[in-house]
């Protein structure tokens, strides 16, 4: 029988929708020259692991609970054993970890193991 975390499976680089998504998001925090300078980056950096809860820890953010449509959607994801797109993230001496994309996967991972390993990639 496969552990919980061996149930969740990645895809080996984050899908290229979610550059835009966290382009997106990005300008909420920077400016777009900013925002679009970091996300060349995301796209250029290696994909590295971290865990779920050390992801949790350094963003600051709060966890959302299953009955979040995304987080239920991730969820029966993992279920049926579809990968994963690894998360895009940025370091920001103001803000700390920022989820550039990828929080409501990390909420589903983390609902069903804090400990998985994660794959990121990070700026």
């Amino acid at each position: 029988m496969a552990s919980r975390t061996q149930m969740i499976r990645w895809l080996p680089k984050p899908e290229e929708q979610d550059y835009p998504a966290a382009f997106s998001y990005l300008k909420l925090h920077f400016a777009p020259k900013r925002s679009r300078a970091l996300v060349k980056e995301l796209e250029a950096a290696r994909v590295t692991e971290f865990k779920a809860k050390d992801i949790f820890r350094a963003s600051g953010l709060s966890l959302l609970g299953v009955s979040n449509s995304h987080v239920e959607h991730d969820r029966q994801k993992i279920a049926k054993r579809t990968p994963l797109s690894p998360l895009l993230l940025v370091r920001d001496a103001d803000a700390g970890l920022i989820i550039a994309d990828g929080y409501h996967r990390l909420c589903a991972v983390y609902s069903i193991d804090e400990d998985a390993l994660i794959p990121c990639k990070i700026v």
